[in-house]
């Protein structure tokens, strides 16, 4: 385990040049008096790594040091390979310059292990595409990756909720996959930063002026903490329940574990009661419905109230239609 992490210590200082240890003991998950720890390892071992504190201190590779494709070991190797190009890459414009990168990777090793990629790709694939995928769902994508890219301001259009279409600049700080969905983290004429779905943004026009960014943008962290607020402030919607034991597990994929809550049952009987969140009423009636009479709702009785009426609605066109218009379908 101490062999992979010095090496990712390695590769850190490598691809990214001087990096604190503070930020180093974040990203490998360790604390930072380990991280001293394995740079005087490394340092002991041969390699060029060294560290100075104070204002503009940090860990850092000397700048002689490169390492080469020979030293990646045939499990990186098979890793490597194994990796298709994500939607997210395709959606954003580069996906055959990600594909191009893998084929000159796997060029440029030595003759004798060229054969790795032919063997990983005839016994692993991943089709990183849905079943029911659209052949471009969105379409000003291409263009925010351009302002990312060139610093540039631009103007662009929202759609928003009922249909309202708001047209503001912007300067298009980064953009964010988070599993499937594209989010343009941008800042306005007055200084203030936002998150939006990229999908929203329907027009988008690049502007001739450059922006500066702010001094110390990190978008990474300000993405972990973006995402830490908007959890915060997610609505809640709490529901009581009996279920049968064989629906837990779905429940569980459905929500995630931490939306749901076995409590202690004193009656004994052949249902597990649970505590179950959703954020809205709408989200936990579509649902239980779907498990018929393997759930039954117990609070909050608004819930309730509103899955007895729509199973009322159910039985009712199912009961009103005659047996022979059946027979005729």
């Amino acid at each position: 385990m101490r062999a992979d992490r010095l090496l990712s210590l390695l590769m850190m200082l490598q691809t990214r040049g001087r990096m604190t240890a503070e930020r180093l003991s974040e990203e490998l998950e360790v604390s930072v008096r380990t991280i001293y720890r394995d740079i005087y390892a490394l340092r002991v071992a041969g390699f060029p790594v060294d560290s100075e504190r104070g204002l503009g201190g940090g860990c850092y590779l000397h700048d002689h040091y490169r390492m080469r494709l020979t030293d990646l070991t045939q499990d990186e190797l098979t890793a490597l390979f194994t990796m298709a190009v994500p939607t997210s890459l395709v959606d954003l414009g580069v996906g055959q310059q990600a594909k191009g990168a893998l084929l000159k990777l796997a060029a440029a090793l030595p003759a004798g292990r060229r054969n790795v990629e032919q063997s990983v790709r005839n016994r692993f694939h991943l089709d990183p595409q849905s079943w029911h995928s659209t052949s471009n769902p969105l379409p000003t994508l291409a263009s925010l990756r351009e302002g990312v890219w060139a610093d540039r301001w631009m103007d662009v259009t929202f759609l928003r909720l009922r249909g309202i279409r708001t047209t503001k600049t912007i300067a298009p700080y980064g953009l964010v996959a988070k599993a499937t969905k594209w989010y343009i983290i941008w800042r306005g004429r007055d200084q203030h930063m936002h998150v939006d779905r990229a999908s929203a943004i329907i027009q988008a026009e690049l502007l001739g002026e450059h922006f500066e960014r702010l001094e110390g943008f990190d978008l990474p962290a300000y993405w972990s903490q973006w995402v830490a607020r908007a959890e915060a402030r997610r609505p809640s919607f709490l529901v009581s329940a009996r279920v049968r034991a064989d629906v837990i597990p779905f429940l569980m994929k459905e929500l995630g574990g931490d939306r749901l809550r076995q409590m202690p049952d004193a009656t004994g009987g052949n249902r597990v009661p649970v505590r179950l969140e959703f954020e809205y009423l709408e989200q936990a009636r579509s649902l239980l419905l779907g498990l018929g009479a393997a759930v039954e709702v117990v609070a909050p009785a608004a819930l309730r109230r509103s899955v007895e009426d729509f199973a009322e609605q159910i039985l009712s066109a199912y009961k009103d239609v005659p047996a022979s218009v059946i027979d005729s379908i």
